[in-house]
């Protein structure tokens, strides 16, 4: 699946595919069948008919003229993790990468919207019984008010707030930080970045906190078109049209409504392609506003 903003490519590359119901215990716990259904736009693109929500882990990779990048790196080979579904994976995403004409030298950098544990896993790979940076010639961009608050863990303070035990052990903060983060930290490939920098010529951050205090998502800008890649500022579409639904790890849940909010009234109406970094089905539209309210137009 790719798209193209003036003279810039962004293509999908999945590393897993998932149809969930929401509910307690699911990312999104106010999004179970029962209120998903009455959304008639999220069918079928995003919902099945049961009303399963459709989401996916993949990363986004931007092709310039002259440079490449990669926005989230999702959950990595080899991970011990608290959730089953990420312990240890054993996929292709690799291989996946390379049969698209991108060796690992060839990634110029590394966008992480945030460091949740399915945006950084691929940062790193185990070689030896070691891990090292996945690609060794890339600058990695992460937000500096990101990493500052989830280092903060690293000295013992607990950052995670009020959160249950599902979303505990999902984000499995410790091991993440400490397998695909500090790696690249060590290797001095990491830039520190502010919440609305420009990284390239094309692209540029976005600060859209509530999911992390320090979350950005990633604009891309060309010849008059342009895109915005959401990170986990939105996990579903269903969110657009119940900004009042919150995922299970959100570390300000009143913050990341009013982002979403604020996002939907200043893209709506607009060409702006919206890009999910979670979205299953096609992933990508354009935010139409209806009344008071937001659809997606695929």
């Amino acid at each position: 699946m790719m798209w193209r903003v003036g003279d810039i490519s962004i293509t999908r590359l999945v590393e897993m595919e998932l149809t969930i119901p929401g509910g307690p215990g699911s990312p999104l716990p106010d999004a179970t069948p029962e209120n998903v259904r009455p959304i008639g736009w999220l069918f079928p693109a995003f919902a099945t008919a049961e009303g399963w929500i459709k989401g996916s882990i993949h990363a986004l990779l931007i092709q310039t003229p002259t440079q490449r990048f990669i926005v989230d790196t999702c959950v990595g080979n080899d991970k011990p993790r608290n959730s089953p579904g990420f312990n240890q994976l054993a996929t292709n995403f690799l291989a996946d990468l390379e049969s698209l004409g991108w060796s690992l030298d060839s990634v110029d950098g590394v966008l992480c919207t945030h460091l949740h544990v399915d945006h950084v896993g691929w940062n790193t790979v185990l070689r030896d019984g070691r891990w090292v940076p996945t690609f060794p010639k890339a600058r990695y961009y992460l937000g500096r008010v990101e990493y500052e608050h989830w280092a903060s863990e690293l000295r013992g303070m607990d950052v995670t707030g009020e959160k249950d035990e599902y979303a505990l052990a999902m984000m499995d903060t410790m091991n993440t930080f400490t397998d695909s983060v500090k790696p690249i930290m060590d290797a001095d490939l990491v830039e520190l970045v502010e919440v609305d920098s420009q990284i390239a010529p094309g692209i540029r951050l976005m600060s859209t906190p509530g999911h992390t205090p320090g979350h950005v998502s990633v604009v891309i800008e060309s010849k008059g078109s342009r895109a915005v890649i959401t990170g986990d500022m939105m996990h579903h579409p269903c969110q657009i049209a119940r900004m009042d639904w919150c995922s299970a790890f959100d570390t300000d849940n009143q913050q990341s409504t009013d982002t979403r909010q604020s996002f939907c009234e200043m893209f709506a109406d607009t060409p702006t392609l919206i890009i999910g970094t979670h979205w299953g089905g096609p992933t990508a539209g354009r935010l139409i506003r209806e009344g008071s309210a937001y659809r997606l137009d695929v």
